[in-house]
């Protein structure tokens, strides 16, 4: 079926080739990165994860977010979502991936990645959270490539995969709640340190992916024939809208422990993101933009009017994907080593060679994402 991605208009090769060309680019600053050391990155001492980590924890939750259609559509019988849920598992697929590369280039030498194998330590979360993040790769590409083949012929999907179906539904859970643990076991970052951190990424992980999700399949609709159907999209939204609103809850759950305890251990972080600490506050204007676009997408997606209106939905799923991705890629990571065990505050700032990489890796995510799509799209057209 890949010879469907092969084939294909004008826009479609431009826009293949500007994402080689950004991957060409990318490659070669990780030439850099991988002779010179991450000497050559903003991380230090002091702040030792960076842009690489949290965008890494941020695609975690996009990648889980497969299951929000997989459990209305495999348990529950809900067919509307029947043209939608092999987009979702195809959209699992490149952002593991992407989570695996983040993690690669994080590493100064990336061969000993090979150690998590050789010598494997169970007592040890980023053990378990290889395990999981491997093993979530595996089942979306099985029982996706398995489900379009069988569409294709005409056929139902082979018994054995309804297991794996059911088995990938906890299993996406469980790729962010054990990533939540790397952060929440971590005594002396306060930040991280809640018991509600799991709840947290498993709430913002079923607004921004299922957000993402819908924004392609809109795209899907206008560049093709194929139609994922408008009641699915709102169904999506909706699911959306509730999982965007438990977000922003716990967050403010976390605003009411920090400073009505009064502990500055807890407060500092929060004050270092959302007003600046010490004459430090690079990511204030961030934070803030967050706060507003997180209010502004969930008050468009509540109002059925606004939801259902196709010209003002793409720009609240938008508000809301932007709001996560500001949270957990930019704010959770770099808001956790602020301030550090010594009281001092040392800000982080990303380097050409970090951003040129991790475009590199947005890049790869979205021509796997472009192939997966286009050889669905060129199933269900032949269908």
């Amino acid at each position: 079926m890949l010879e469907k991605s092969l084939s294909g208009s004008k826009r479609y090769w431009l826009w293949v080739g500007f994402l080689l060309a950004v991957i060409l680019v990318g490659f070669l600053a990780y030439l850099r990165q991988y002779n010179e050391g991450l000497g050559v990155t903003g991380m230090s001492r002091d702040v030792s994860w960076g842009l690489y980590i949290s965008q890494f924890t941020f695609l975690v939750g996009v990648a889980a977010s497969a299951v929000m259609v997989a459990i209305p559509y495999y348990l529950h019988n809900y067919k509307k979502f029947g043209k939608i849920v092999i987009l979702g598992e195809f959209l699992a697929v490149p952002s593991v991936i992407m989570c695996i590369l983040f993690i690669f280039v994080d590493v100064g030498r990336p061969d000993r990645i090979l150690n998590v194998l050789l010598h494997p330590t169970p007592h040890s979360v980023m053990f378990w959270d290889m395990c999981v993040l491997c093993g979530y790769l595996l089942l979306n590409l099985v029982i996706g490539w398995t489900a379009l083949g069988s569409e294709r012929k005409g056929f139902p999907p082979p018994a054995w995969v309804k297991p794996l179906i059911y088995l990938s539904i906890p299993w996406a859970v469980s790729i962010h709640t054990v990533t939540a643990f790397l952060y929440s076991g971590m005594p002396g970052r306060h930040l991280w340190l809640t018991a509600i951190m799991a709840a947290r990424f498993l709430a913002s992980a079923f607004a921004a992916g299922p957000a993402l999700l819908i924004l392609l399949c809109m795209i899907v609709r206008k560049v093709s024939t194929f139609d994922p159907g408008k009641e699915a999209i709102q169904s999506l939204a909706k699911i959306v809208t509730y999982a965007m609103i438990a977000n922003v809850f716990f967050y403010i759950l976390e605003f009411f422990t920090a400073f009505y305890s009064n502990i500055p251990g807890h407060m500092h972080p929060l004050q270092y993101l959302f007003a600046g600490l010490h004459g430090y506050g690079q990511l204030v204007p961030f934070m803030w933009v967050a706060v507003v676009l997180a209010f502004v997408g969930i008050f468009l997606l509540v109002v059925p009017k606004f939801r259902r209106n196709e010209k003002i939905l793409p720009f609240a799923l938008l508000s809301v994907f932007i709001a996560a991705w500001i949270d957990k890629g930019l704010g959770l990571v770099l808001g956790g080593f602020v301030p550090t065990p010594l009281e001092h505050v040392v800000e982080y700032t990303p380097t050409a060679t970090e951003l040129a990489i991790t475009f590199m890796i947005y890049a790869i995510g979205a021509l796997l994402i472009t192939i997966l799509y286009k050889v669905v799209i060129g199933v269900r057209e032949e269908i």
